[in-house]
This record gives structure tokens, sequence and C-alpha cells, in this order.
């Protein structure tokens, strides 16, 4: 024979408890997708502008900007080229053969574009002021 409950005697959650219950988990699934998001999306401004770092790292001597130094750019594991442009003249240095080309062959849509001035050693005893730029694609 099977037992027989009333309406008094089963098992119930308060309707506030689970409220906070659901919003909770809500709250949790909606963090978690947030910062499922944020991690897997290449924000391609901050790739742009680490690359910008190490090529001016790697190519400033005491503040200034050598142009010779230009072939130590690296940029692993990221498709950009990196120009230094001074006094009328352009150098590059790109990472790879899929880098970005020269500002009249890439599409500007298809890259984005961080630069910083700089000072430029032009010649012995001479800088000017110049732009470092670094290019990656979006």
């Amino acid at each position: 024979m099977r037992p027989t409950f009333s309406a008094d005697e089963r098992a119930a959650v308060e309707p506030v408890a689970a409220l906070v219950a659901v919003v909770v988990v809500g709250l949790a699934l909606g963090l978690y997708a947030g910062a499922f998001a944020d991690a897997a999306s290449g924000d391609d401004r901050s790739t742009a502008a680490a690359a910008l770092d190490r090529a001016e790292e790697a190519i400033t001597v005491g503040g200034v900007a050598d142009p010779a130094r230009m072939r130590r750019v690296e940029a692993p594991g990221t498709a950009t080229a990196v120009e230094l442009e001074a006094d009328g003249e352009r150098w590059l240095a790109a990472s790879g053969a899929d880098a970005p080309g020269p500002p009249g062959v890439r599409s500007p849509e298809a890259v984005v574009v961080v630069e910083r001035r700089v000072t430029v050693r032009v010649a012995p005893g001479r800088n000017v002021r110049g732009t470092l730029r670094a290019v990656v694609w979006r």
C-alpha cells in the first residue's frame, strides 16, 4: 500500500528562494559568457599596440629610433608590418610574407594601425621627429 501525503506534508520551495536561485544562475551565466567573449576575441588594437611597443624597444637607443635597427623588429605570432617615417623617408619591416603591405597596397578597412611620434636619427648628429607605425590585420 502506498503512503498518501497531504498537501501540507509535501516538500515545497519558497517562491523567494526559487527566484533568488534563478537570478543567481542567470548572473553566473552572464558573467561566464562575458568573460568567454573577452578572452576569445583578439583585440586587434591591443595587438597592434603591443607590436608597436616591441618595435620601439627594438629600434631605439637612448630614446632615439635608429632606422638601421629596423631589421631587429620581430612580432612573434602576428602578421605585423612596422613602418618608420621621418624626413621624407620610409623604412619598413615585416614579420613575414603574410604581413600587411605598404599603405598603397593594403585596404584601410582590413588593418588596424597604431602609431606614435618618435625622434629618429637620420644622419650622424641629426635627429628629426618621425612616426613609428605598427600595422596588423583585423
